[in-house]
C-alpha cells in the first residue's frame, strides 16, 4: 500500500502543471461492516472502496467509469463526506477534511456540492422549487444581493427553466427538468467543485444530450471544476479531460481522453471499449471485435488475491494471482495497474500462464485387442475423454465376438425337433375336435329359425 501511494504521488506530481491540486485522494478506503446476531457482531466488511489515490486540477473535468458496483458512487460520497472514511488522506485546497468533525466541516461544504443520480429521490416532494433551491442560502446563512428569491429565479433561468416556475413543485416537472433543479440547488453557493453522481443515467437519449452540454456551458462560464462518475463511456468521452477505470473498488487504469481511447492498456479496460456500440452508417454489416468477459464479478466481500481482475482476464499469469500490480506511469500521463498491459511493455515477460485459462486435452488410450471395425468419427469441436475411448473399443470387442460364435439353435436343432413333431398332431387335434362342437351350436341355431 505504500509503495502504490508514493508511485501515485509521483504520478500526480510529474503531471501536474504548476498548480496545486484542488483535491488530492490518497489510499482512500471504506469498508461497510457486516453484522451478525443481536449483539451486532462483525463478521466482515464489504470493501467497496480499497486504496484509491488520484488528484484532480482546477477547472479540469474527471471522469469514473466501471461497472456497477465498483465503488463509483461510494467514492464520490467519501470525497464530499457524506460517508466517513475507513482509510486514507481527503485533501482540498491543502487542507485534510478526511476526518473534519460536522461544524468545522461546514463552511467547507459551500465549495464541495453533489449532484446525485436519483432525479425524483432527491427533491423532497413537499417544498416547492423556490425552497429546494433557496435551502443551501438558508443553511449557510447566506444572503444574496437582491434577495433569495431573485437569486433563485436568476439560477432557473441560468439552468434552463422559466423563473415563473419558483411555486411549482417537483412532481409537475419532467425527469430532465427535474436533474436541472438539481444542478441549480448544487450551483446556489457558487462552489469550487461539483460531483455528478451519473446525471444523466435516468434520463433519456435526447434529455441526456441537453444536460451534458449544460454542464459544459456552465463549467466554462463560471470556471466549475467536475468529478463526473458515470457507465456511460460516450458521455465520459464527451465532457471529461481525464479518465479513471475502476474495477471492484480499485483503479486499474487513470488516463487524459485521447490516449486511453487511442490505445487502452489495461485489458479490463479494453473489454470496455469494445462494448461501445459505434453509429456509423458506414460500418452496417460489419463485424466488430468483442471481447466477452467469462465468470461473473467476483464479490467485495471476500475479493480475490493479487490482481482483483486475473479471475476473468485472458492474459493472467501466477504473477497476477498473488502480487497485486500497483498504479504506476508506463507513459507520459498514463497510469496503469497491470503486470501485462495491452499497449506497454510487459511488466512481467515470461511468467507461466494461469492453470484455468490453459485448456488440455489428454491423449486416448490404445485399447489392447484391435477393434475390428473403425469406431465412428466424433462431432466436430467434441473431445472425447481417454475412458470414453477404452470403454467403446472393448464394446466393439464384444460384440465381434459375439457375432463369431455359431449359433446356439443349430446344436440342439435335432432334439428340439422331436418334440415339434410329436406335438404336431395333439396340437392338431383340439382345433380338429373343436370344429365339430362349435358348429354344432350354428346348426341348431338354424333350425330352430326354421321351425319358428
Amino acid at each position: 500500500m505504500t509503495d502504490l501511494k508514493n508511485k501515485a504521488a509521483a504520478a500526480s506530481a510529474e503531471q501536474a502543471d504548476g498548480s496545486e491540486p484542488l483535491l488530492n485522494v490518497s489510499g482512500l478506503v471504506k469498508h461497510f461492516p457486516i453484522t451478525k446476531g443481536v449483539l451486532k457482531r462483525k463478521v466482515g466488511a464489504v470493501q467497496a472502496v480499497d486504496g484509491l489515490s488520484f488528484d484532480v486540477r482546477p477547472g479540469e473535468t474527471l471522469g469514473v467509469v466501471g461497472e456497477s458496483g465498483c465503488g463509483k458512487s461510494t467514492m464520490g460520497r467519501l470525497v464530499t463526506r457524506l460517508l466517513e472514511p475507513t482509510g486514507g488522506t481527503i485533501e482540498f485546497q491543502g487542507k485534510d477534511i478526511t476526518h473534519m468533525s460536522a461544524g468545522r466541516l461546514r463552511p467547507m461544504r459551500r465549495d464541495i456540492q453533489m449532484i446525485f443520480q436519483d432525479p425524483y429521490g432527491s427533491l423532497n416532494p413537499r417544498h416547492t422549487v423556490g425552497g429546494i433551491v433557496g435551502t443551501p442560502f438558508r443553511l449557510q446563512g447566506v444572503t444574496p444581493e437582491g434577495g433569495v428569491k431573485a437569486e433563485v429565479q436568476r439560477l432557473l433561468e441560468l439552468v434552463g427553466l422559466n423563473p415563473e416556475h419558483y411555486n411549482r413543485y417537483p412532481h409537475e416537472f419532467s425527469g430532465g427538468q427535474r436533474q436541472r433543479i438539481g444542478i441549480a440547488r448544487a450551483l446556489a453557493l457558487k462552489p469550487k467543485l461539483v460531483v455528478a453522481d451519473e446525471p444523466v443515467s435516468a434520463l433519456d437519449v435526447s434529455i441526456q444530450a441537453q444536460v451534458v452540454n449544460l454542464l459544459d456551458d456552465l463549467q466554462d462560464e463560471l470556471g466549475l471544476t467536475y468529478l463526473i462518475i458515470a457507465h456511460d463511456l460516450s458521455v465520459i468521452r464527451h465532457v471529461s479531460d481525464r479518465i479513471a477505470v475502476m474495477y471492484l473498488g480499485k483503479i486499474v487504469e487513470l488516463a487524459d481522453r485521447g490516449s486511453l481511447y487511442e490505445a487502452p492498456m489495461h485489458p479490463y479496460t479494453k473489454a470496455l471499449m469494445s462494448a461501445v456500440p459505434v453509429p456509423d452508417p458506414r460500418r452496417r454489416g460489419a463485424k466488430s471485435e468483442r471481447i466477452l468477459l467469462k465468470g461473473d464479478v467476483p464479490s467485495p466481500i471476500s475479493p480475490p488475491t493479487g490482481c482483483r481482475f486475473h479471475t476473468r482476464c485472458w492474459k493472467a499469469t501466477q504473477i497476477c494471482k498473488t502480487t497485486e500490480p500497483p498504479l504506476i506511469q508506463l507513459k507520459t500521463g498514463h497510469q496503469v495497474a497491470c503486470h501485462h498491459p495491452e499497449n506497454g511493455e510487459d511488466q512481467a515477460p515470461g511468467d507461466a500462464p494461469l492453470e484455468a485459462d490453459v485448456i488440455t486435452v489428454a491423449p486416448a488410450k490404445a485399447p489392447e485387442a484391435p477393434a475390428p471395425e473403425a469406431p465412428a468419427a466424433p462431432e466436430a469441436g467434441v473431445v472425447k475423454a481417454p475412458e470414453a475411448v477404452e470403454t467403446e473399443a472393448v464394446e466393439a470387442a464384444e460384440v465381434v465376438e459375439a457375432a463369431e460364435a455359431p449359433e446356439p439353435e443349430a446344436e440342439v436343432s435335432p432334439k428340439a425337433a422331436e418334440p415339434a413333431t410329436g406335438e404336431s398332431p395333439k396340437a392338431a387335434e383340439p382345433a380338429t375336435g373343436e370344429s365339430p362342437k362349435a358348429a354344432e351350436p350354428a346348426t341348431g341355431d338354424a333350425e330352430g329359425k326354421t321351425k319358428e
